[in-house]
Formats: structure tokens, C-alpha cells, sequence
């Protein structure tokens, strides 16, 4: 039931649960309970936000317009259509991560199953490892990342996936000897790919194929967050085949997993992704969902909903530094002082942050 609201701090609201959030909460901070986080950000969180969780003692994050829009769209969805996609896209620090995080607390709460990348680029920036994909031919695996996405997402659904019993719906063949074969437990095909590295990506790739069907079943609901999305369009990577030539995302088994599971062939499910100009090397001289994807990318992800996240209003950036004053992050700020922070910024979250910590 919705928090009634009865409190001592205007800029904070009561209400956690992101499901009730309405237009009433927008310019309040809510705070996410602790247990909730551990939970939703399994899979990690840009480091800019973990430390300010970890300075503040709390998990609180600003209700926006962004947000607020996006959860009331997935409350009125309808689950039987094929699955509703959502592109949020903005300048550089504007906050489209937060908006993510405060959709994955809704998805947490309504008891979904969630496939979450918090920064998809990492994988092509720095990879851990690399091997020739056993079952791929000219694709490339990444091992121990997709290992490490297993293990979190194994982490972050096992009291869903233990509930639902999910079984196979088909054999998949991992080598001449070794198979996980049909009707037996998904949680299983996990572990085997958590266990046995060297197929973990193709593992994960049948996984989303799994998911898809599970979801269409009605055995479970999935919610996709990719953030970064466009960075599986980008030709440009750290990644290098045997002849020493770089590869395409498009060339990495991963990427096909993450296409399959934005595909539009399945429902029960929603799909939100964010683009920004840093998750491509290739010039990025636009924001716009439309450039940033590329032809590719915007034919595969068609239709889909952009979501405009821009720097905050007055309101919101008021609410904020009540917010960090609260915190003890600023102190002793003049009017004068806050007016200069607003036009140094220029309401950007991420510049307001870092204008702030000096102080």
C-alpha cells in the first residue's frame, strides 16, 4: 500500500516502493532500503554512484519525470503484447543511469526476473580474457566476464528462477560429452555456465533464448536494462583475434546474446536501454537515440519509446542541494554561493556532484 505522507524533511519522501511513485513524489528524494540495493545492483553500478551510496550512508536517488513516466507505463502495460522498449538518452551526466536504477528497484519489487549490463562498454574496453568461441565460428568469447555476469545474475534471480522452477525447453549441446539437456532445471544450465567458464558466454546466449520463452509462457516476467546499448553497434573495441585485427562488437558472442533479448518476439517482459555518447570510440557529435545507434541499432530496437532525461530543473536542483547539505556534503552556502553552483553546472547532475564535493 502507498506510504501516506507525514514528514519533517520537504525534500525527502517516504514512500520506497518505486511502484507508487506518481507525479505527487517528483522533486523529493526517495531512499532505497538496503536490502533492496544489494539486490538490485548485483551485477555493479557506475563507481560514481557507490561511492556517494557509500559517503551519504544511504541509497537515496532523486524521483524524476523520467521515472516516474517510464513506471507508470509498465504498470498500464499490457504483458500479452510483445514486450514495450524504452530508449533513455541525454547529454553526458544528465542522470540516465539513476533513472535505470530507480526502474530496476520497481522490477525488484514486482518480483521480476532481471537481466541487467550496468555499462556494456566495459566489456569491449577491458577484457579479462579472450578465446576463440568454441561454438561460434569468427566470434569471440570474453570467459570471465561472462562467468561473472552468470554468477550475479544467479545472485540477483535465484529466489525467483528457485520459485518459478523454470525447465529447459530444449537440449543444448556444449560439447560431444557435455549437455544440458531438456526439462532439466535452468538454475542448472547456470551453474554448469558459471563452473565451466570456457562455455559461459554460449551459455548465456541460450539463456536469453530460455528467458524469451519462459516469459512468453507466463512462467515468469523479465525485465532487460542494458546501459550503454549502443556500445553492441560500435566497431571499435580493445578486442583482438589471433592476426592481431581488431573486432567489432558485433564479432563478440555476448553481443548476440543481448541482441536476441531485445528482439520484439517475446512478451511478458519490457525492455529499457540507455545510449550515451561515451559507450562508442566513434565520434559521437549527437545524444539522439537515432545517431548514437546507428541504422543498425535503430532498425533492430524498432519501436521503441525515447525518454528524454535533461539537466535538472530549479526545482530539482534545489531539492538536491537541500539534499547534500543535509548530508553534511556542503555547508555554509549562501544564496549567492548556490545560485553561482547552479550556473556553473548548468543543472547537470554529474558536474553539480563533482562542483560539490569541494565545498
Amino acid at each position: 500500500m502507498p506510504v501516506h505522507e507525514d514528514i519533517h524533511q520537504s525534500f525527502r519522501t517516504r514512500e520506497d516502493n518505486p511502484e507508487y511513485h506518481g507525479m505527487q513524489h517528483i522533486n523529493r528524494i526517495y531512499t532505497i532500503p538496503n536490502n533492496d540495493l544489494k539486490m538490485i545492483t548485483c551485477q555493479g553500478l557506475i563507481t560514481m554512484y557507490m561511492k556517494q551510496f557509500k559517503t551519504f550512508a544511504e541509497a537515496s536517488i532523486l524521483v524524476r519525470k523520467p521515472a516516474v513516466e517510464i513506471i507508470s507505463y509498465l504498470n498500464q502495460a499490457d504483458y500479452s503484447k510483445p514486450v514495450n522498449k524504452y530508449v533513455l538518452y541525454g547529454e553526458d551526466g544528465t542522470g540516465k543511469t539513476s533513472t535505470m536504477l530507480h526502474t530496476l528497484h520497481y522490477a525488484y519489487t514486482k518480483g521480476q526476473i532481471i537481466v541487467h549490463v550496468p555499462w556494456i562498454r566495459s566489456w569491449f574496453d577491458g577484457p579479462k580474457e579472450t578465446a576463440n568461441s568454441i561454438t561460434k565460428t569468427n566470434k569471440i568469447d570474453l570467459p570471465l566476464h561472462a562467468a561473472a555476469w552468470l554468477r550475479s545474475f544467479k545472485t540477483q534471480n535465484q529466489h525467483i528462477l528457485n520459485k518459478a522452477d523454470i525447465k529447459l525447453s530444449a537440449t543444448h549441446e556444449w560439447s560431444a560429452t557435455e549437455n544440458s539437456a531438456k526439462d532439466s532445471s535452468l538454475m542448472d544450465m547456470i551453474d554448469f555456465g558459471i563452473s565451466r567458464i570456457k562455455f559461459a558466454s554460449n551459455v548465456i546466449i541460450k539463456l536469453m533464448s530460455e528467458l524469451k520463452q519462459a516469459s512468453t509462457s507466463g512462467k515468469c516476467k523479465v525485465l532487460v536494462a542494458i546501459d550503454g546499448y549502443n556500445a553492441l553497434f560500435s566497431q571499435q573495441t580493445n578486442i583482438f583475434n589471433d592476426n592481431k585485427q581488431m573486432v567489432p562488437a558485433s564479432q563478440v558472442s555476448l553481443t548476440e546474446a543481448f541482441l536476441d533479448i531485445t528482439k520484439s518476439d517475446w512478451c511478458n517482459g519490457q525492455v529499457i536501454v540507455t545510449v550515451d555518447k561515451m559507450a562508442t570510440k566513434e565520434n559521437a557529435e549527437s545524444h539522439f537515440p537515432r545517431y548514437l545507434l546507428t541504422n543498425e541499432g535503430f532498425d533492430h530496437l524498432d519501436p521503441f519509446l525515447p525518454i528524454s532525461v535533461e539537466n535538472y530543473t530549479e526545482d530539482e536542483f534545489n531539492t538536491v542541494i537541500e539534499y547534500y547539505k543535509n548530508r553534511k556534503w556542503i555547508r555554509n552556502l549562501s544564496s549567492d554561493g548556490q545560485k553561482e553552483l547552479q550556473l556553473l553546472s548548468g543543472g547537470n547532475p554529474y558536474k553539480l556532484m563533482e562542483y560539490c564535493k569541494h565545498l
